[in-house]
């Protein structure tokens, strides 16, 4: 089983963590070094649960923050083992996306056994696929009170600044029918797939909303992602289905965003195959407030959906901060800058009482 040594540093750290392979589905190595590397300190109690680890403290503290992150990676692309470069960069799967997040919590956890607030620190499984596979929700369901806390840190890339809440995203497909016939007698049939033309001629005319939050400028976006059709070389198609992702600004529910897509594809079949709802920034919460002053006082809106959301359905205030550009993200040159790494590490040690 591969090991990690919480004695070394965060840069070192996380090239141990990037190179133990943990594509989504896949995590149980990398599970089971963080367990056993969590197990050995004592001022920990830790807790498996599937391939999601949570270790927290118990020190009678006023006030209990989570600090979270996800151990899956999306599919290898040819950017394993990982690679420092001269320039202070990190290259590699998962450089960004999260595990130089992850090496800041291992750090933290091993290196800070009295923190001024108890912190639950959460390194979970299956974030980068379907929600029914992910971790955190599936620890919200089973163990919610492993989640209670006063505020909510998830480690996702935001180039070491604060992203305060997340956009929702859902997905749909939508369904154009036709007829069969041979492509020599074409007009024997319908051409499901030609049928198509006028969903992408919608998708190519929508206009995003732009809703301002707190302050903070969100931007929808409605997009194709996949499209699957055809029967043979020879056969004119009677079904072609369009997968469209719907990213939805904070400011609507679930319910409000797939009415909308509804009404975009309206006489088209559009069947939900997944959906998650946004969280809003939250910035007033005086916990919130206190971090993102703590850190800098920069704040920028999250585009992309992360699992802050579940966090604000369980009622706990929550932002993303942590190194790497999530422009990057599940790019074949992933990378994240050693210094934002080290930086994100300082700025959570001083925030929990522990200097430099």
């Amino acid at each position: 089983m591969p090991t990690l040594d919480l004695t070394a540093d965060a840069v070192t750290l996380t090239r141990q963590l990037v190179d133990i392979e943990s594509v989504s589905l896949h995590e149980e190595q990398i599970a089971d070094a963080v367990e056993a590397a969590l197990r050995t300190l004592g001022h920990l109690e830790v807790i498996r649960h599937g391939h999601t680890v949570v270790a927290r403290t118990h020190l009678g503290r006023a006030e209990r923050v989570v600090i979270a992150g996800h151990l899956d990676t999306v599919p290898v692309n040819d950017n394993l083992p990982s690679r420092l470069d001269d320039g202070g960069l990190l290259h590699g799967l998962g450089t960004c996306d999260m595990k130089g997040g992850d090496a800041v919590i291992l750090r933290l956890a091993a290196t800070v056994p009295e923190p001024n607030r108890d912190v639950t620190f959460v390194l979970y499984e299956a974030e980068e696929i379907e929600a029914e596979f992910n971790g955190l929700r599936l620890l919200a369901q089973t163990h919610p009170d492993l989640l209670d806390a006063d505020f909510a840190i998830l480690m996702e890339p935001s180039n070491a600044v604060v992203e305060a809440g997340c956009q929702g995203t859902l997905r749909v497909e939508v369904t154009t029918t036709g007829e069969r016939a041979h492509s020599a007698r074409s007009w024997r049939g319908v051409n499901a797939i030609h049928g198509a033309t006028e969903v992408l001629r919608r998708l190519e005319a929508y206009q995003p909303r732009k809703p301002v939050i707190d302050g903070l400028e969100y931007h929808e976006g409605l997009n194709a992602v996949g499209i699957r059709g055809g029967v043979a070389g020879n056969v004119i198609p009677d079904e072609c289905v369009v997968t469209v992702n719907y990213r939805f600004a904070p400011d609507r529910s679930e319910k409000e965003a797939l009415a909308y897509v509804r009404e975009v594809f309206d006489g088209y079949d559009a069947r939900v195959t997944d959906t998650s709802p946004g969280a809003l920034p939250g910035l007033s919460v005086p916990a919130a407030a206190a971090f993102v002053e703590a850190v800098g006082g920069e704040v920028n809106p999250k585009f992309g959906w992360t699992d802050v959301s579940r966090f604000s359905a369980l009622g706990v205030p929550a932002v993303n901060f942590g190194p790497g550009d999530p422009m990057l993200a599940h790019k074949q040159d992933e990378h994240v800058p050693v210094e934002q790494i080290l930086r994100c590490e300082a700025q959570l040690r001083r925030w929990l009482g522990a200097g430099e």
